[in-house]
């Protein structure tokens, strides 16, 4: 993988990640790529795999909300 494709993963990582967070809501698209990103935890960077794993904590706490 070359620097530029780590880049725009991780951009894209964040942006999804700053939206649940602002809005407290996550679709099951969402979760479906941060899921399917934490299964291949070889291709994340720490701090993709810290994110994401925020994410999750929140979920489980009640603070975000599942919609479709």
């Amino acid at each position: 993988m070359t620097a530029t494709q780590v880049q725009h993963r991780d951009s894209n990582v964040q942006e999804i990640a700053s939206r649940i967070f602002e809005s407290h809501r996550i679709t099951r698209a969402d979760q479906s790529i941060f899921m399917r990103s934490l299964l291949s935890k070889s291709t994340l960077t720490h701090e993709e795999e810290t994110i994401i794993n925020k994410v999750f904590e929140e979920l489980k706490r009640g603070v975000l909300r599942v919609v479709d």
